[in-house]
């Protein structure tokens, strides 16, 4: 057999076997979702409609892996925020941030509850209203807990709490920042 065609039926071999455990394997999700805005950080009432694509990593550190199936691992995650600023004096914000993404697996491998908490930058088309963001770059702090369900082979459905800081570091004065929560529902696919 030529090198190529080795290399080929390798790899077609790979991209058919799937991951013993779906945690074992790349996930892409879309999520979006409504956040409203909490605490005393801006007198601004923010609503924010967040959309965030995220790339977790297969497990990198498992904790736990009971006898009947079930696991806790921790996987890599890397996500794009764009969030359409529906009430507040900006109008968009894009961003990036990671975090661990902490999972819980139930026994019957399809159902997981995940937490995460983690941080990034960004950036707002800023004005010039004394509450609202201040600059044009931020940083970002966000935390979620969800869960997810599998609702195929490689096709699954997650929701769950999100809540999200922006932040411009103490860089004006005033120091706004915003603090937003709400929920977030998604689609998921692994490889």
């Amino acid at each position: 057999m030529k090198p190529i065609a080795l290399l080929l039926a390798t790899a077609s071999l790979a991209l058919a076997n799937d991951a013993a455990h779906p945690a074992d394997a790349w996930e892409l999700t879309l999520e979006s979702g409504y956040l409203w805005n909490i605490g005393n950080n801006t007198a601004i009432d923010y609503e924010i409609a967040p959309t965030q694509f995220t790339l977790r990593s297969p497990t990198v550190l498992n904790w736990f892996a009971g006898d009947d199936g079930s696991r806790l691992v921790v996987r890599s995650r890397v996500s794009l925020l764009t969030e359409s600023i529906v009430e507040g004096p900006e109008d968009y914000y894009f961003g990036i941030s990671g975090a661990p993404s902490i999972e819980y697996w139930f026994p019957n491998q399809k159902t997981s509850l995940f937490f995460s908490i983690g941080g990034g930058v960004g950036w707002t088309n800023s004005t010039g209203e004394p509450e609202g963001q201040g600059q044009d770059f931020t940083l970002n702090w966000f935390s979620q807990l969800g869960m997810r369900q599998e609702i195929s082979n490689n096709l699954s459905v997650l929701g769950g709490a999100y809540f999200i800081h922006h932040s411009n570091g103490g860089q004006t004065d005033p120091n706004p920042g915003i603090d937003a929560l709400g929920f977030t529902i998604g689609l998921g696919w692994r490889w």
